[in-house]
């Protein structure tokens, strides 16, 4: 059992793989650990330790169940060391008091921009500022050099480059499933392959697409005459971002995609029951 918990955080997030961290919150009296012990439960393997017995037991039990539901609220329960309290998994008579805090460790969002032009490099800038996994995708070489993605050097996100001279299309297998697809290219004919391929895949969680209702119109009954339903096409947005957002500036209608994404997935998130919710101790004696 590796004790490198913040490593296996790192590998973790770097797999998209969710789990939690489980933090020795506070100690009254005697326990195996001091506040601040910290281990990493996912579904089928731990990392460091908080104590063993009983209470790591609980611990890493009530983490799976967390993993298995895919919640993002933090949990705190707490744990009586005592040879008189109820026990699930073996006696564990320190004498003292410990309280333990689950917190989440969910698979962050991906998010792939198809075109990193003037918008989708605005798009990239802010988005970089944000826990995502950003996928930046152009058929021409030029756009995604090491010059011209610069601004992105101090990013939060994880950042990855496909290049893809022909069929950027081909990019949407490589995606992780759920991910939040914006189509807006240079070329009006690579938009419609990329929106005609996202719609004949499973990896999209949503679909955005950059432009005029007289574009959607042409593209609409060119989608329809190659097989697809009116129902496939309302997985497409577009026009994208905040209508009340009017300005014609790059930066301007990146700041409106941005913010109506974020919203997108804060709602996801709240769905999830993710921070912002109010976290619950479980019941002492539900603990043990």
């Amino acid at each position: 059992m590796s004790s490198d918990w913040i490593s296996a955080v790192a590998r973790l997030r770097a797999d998209r793989v969710p789990a939690v961290l489980v933090t020795v919150a506070d100690v009254r009296g005697h326990a195996p650990r001091a506040a601040g012990a910290k281990m990493v439960v996912s579904a089928d393997r731990i990392w460091g330790s908080i104590g063993g017995g009983n209470l790591e037991a609980v611990a890493v039990e009530r983490a799976r169940e967390l993993v298995t539901g895919r919640t993002r609220q933090p949990v705190l329960f707490t744990a009586q060391l005592s040879d008189k309290a109820p026990v699930e998994h073996g006696v564990q008579c320190c004498g003292g008091e410990v309280t333990v805090l689950l917190d989440p460790l969910p698979v962050a969002p991906a998010v792939a921009v198809f075109g990193v032009g003037h918008v989708g490099l605005e798009l990239a800038r802010i988005l970089a500022r944000h826990d995502l996994d950003l996928h930046l995708i152009d058929s021409r070489p030029e756009q995604l050099t090491d010059e011209v993605l610069a601004p992105l050097s101090d990013a939060v996100a994880r950042i990855r480059a496909h290049h893809v001279p022909v069929l950027p299309e081909l990019v949407l297998a490589e995606l992780p499933v759920g991910t939040h697809v914006l189509v807006m290219t240079h070329d009006h004919a690579e938009d419609a392959a990329l929106v005609d391929a996202a719609l004949r895949s499973d990896r999209p969680g949503s679909i955005g697409l950059i432009g005029s209702s007289a574009k959607w119109t042409r593209f609409r009954k060119k989608l329809l005459a190659d097989g697809h339903t009116s129902a496939d096409l309302e997985r497409v947005t577009t026009p994208i971002g905040l209508p009340e957002l009017t300005g014609k500036e790059p930066a301007t209608i990146a700041v409106g995609i941005a913010a109506a994404l974020l919203l997108e997935l804060e709602r996801e998130t709240a769905a999830a029951g993710g921070p912002g919710a109010v976290s619950v101790p479980l019941p002492r004696e539900e603990a043990r």
